[in-house]
């Protein structure tokens, strides 16, 4: 199921972006050629018009074929007006920004459709709702619920000591429930994955670094609860959280190519295909608004990294775009073409790279 849903949300995002470049260029006068799913071998095409639509073997990816784009075959036709470089610079420009734009946009209306439906989000005790979950954030390795493997994540669904049962189920109750004693042992029920468990902890003094006389068994907990948003304020939170993520995942995505710059970087953090299908799995079992949460990060992945100035990216080919504009002729077709195949062929090579790291993890 995670395998479908990953295809799934790769093919909508891919028809995001390439419906951005397909309808843009349409707006200026461009001839498109083809609107391409996945790269070739083509497996199957419809024509309407003078654009085919393709299915193509390697779900990678997908293009549109913009007439004159790649080639100067449009020099020796009557229709160069309509070809990619017999458009301004500036329509070309619009053209190649315009996938990336529709991923930002794109991801915007996940988040809000996210913060519409519904997301989990700590809460302040007093104004939390009977449905709000006690959920263990953090887990001190070398202490009480680090030696009982208690992971983080998981939800909190009962304390009890003798006879005693804890409630209501809130951190500050929590916290001085397990603090009145160190030799009668606490018994802990909590959920993952909808699985239940049972674990037994005996509280200790001296985990709690500013308070070492305060009995803790070493976990922090938040109060979680589903909020839901009104249309216009799920919107306004959208835009931020929009705006906030690829403001992170860009400097993030830099940060990894200075490391790797400087032959630091650590490629087992990055997730490709197979990485990305498990996290796909673990964001639906969360729940719909957490694959739409994830969705549209993995749509903003997409917008940052497409902007890089790399052949075979459209922030790539906006740098040519760039360069014939300052030096007013056009760059020599068969040297972009041959950076771009390059290029194409380096970032299938990382992709293997990283897909193997997936696997690796795996075994």
């Amino acid at each position: 199921m995670s395998i479908i849903i990953f295809l799934a949300v790769l093919f909508v995002l891919v028809l995001v972006h390439e419906w951005g470049h397909y309808i843009t260029a349409k707006l200026t006068g461009m001839r498109v050629d083809e609107f391409g799913i996945g790269f070739p071998p083509k497996l199957f095409g419809i024509k309407k018009g003078e654009t085919e639509y393709t299915i193509n073997a390697l779900p990678l990816g997908g293009f549109v074929k913009i007439y004159g784009e790649d080639s100067d075959a449009a020099n020796d036709s009557g229709d160069f007006a309509r070809s990619f470089t017999g458009r301004s610079k500036w329509a070309q420009a619009l053209v190649l920004v315009a996938g990336v734009s529709m991923n930002v946009i794109f991801a915007w209306i996940l988040f809000s459709g996210a913060f519409m439906w519904g997301i989990d989000r700590a809460v302040d005790e007093v104004g939390a709702s009977e449905s709000a979950r006690l959920i263990i954030t953090e887990v001190l390795a070398d202490g009480p619920a680090g030696a009982a493997k208690v992971p983080p994540g998981v939800t909190i669904t009962a304390v009890s000591r003798n006879e005693e049962t804890l409630t209501p189920l809130t951190p500050s109750a929590f916290s001085e429930f397990v603090s009145r004693d160190t030799s009668v042992p606490v018994q802990i029920a909590y959920t993952k994955d909808d699985d239940l468990f049972l674990t037994t902890i005996i509280p200790e003094k001296g985990v709690i670094e500013a308070n070492p006389d305060r009995p803790a068994v070493g976990v922090a907990l938040a109060l979680v609860d589903t909020v839901q948003y009104g249309f216009f304020t799920a919107l306004k939170e959208g835009l931020v959280h929009t705006y906030e993520s690829t403001i992170a995942i860009s400097v993030g995505i830099f940060d990894l190519i200075y490391d790797a710059a400087v032959g630091t970087a650590d490629f087992t953090q990055v997730a490709g295909p197979v990485g990305i299908v498990g996290l796909v799995g673990e964001a639906s079992a969360h729940g719909f608004s957490a694959l739409l949460m994830f969705t549209a990060f993995i749509s903003l992945n997409l917008a940052v990294i497409n902007l890089l100035p790399f052949p075979a990216l459209d922030g790539g080919r906006l740098l040519f775009v760039g360069i014939e504009a300052v030096t007013r002729r056009p760059m020599p077709v068969r040297a972009t073409q041959i950076m771009n195949t390059v290029g194409f062929f380096i970032l299938i090579a990382l992709m293997v790279v990283v897909t193997w790291n997936d696997i690796a993890k795996l075994i």
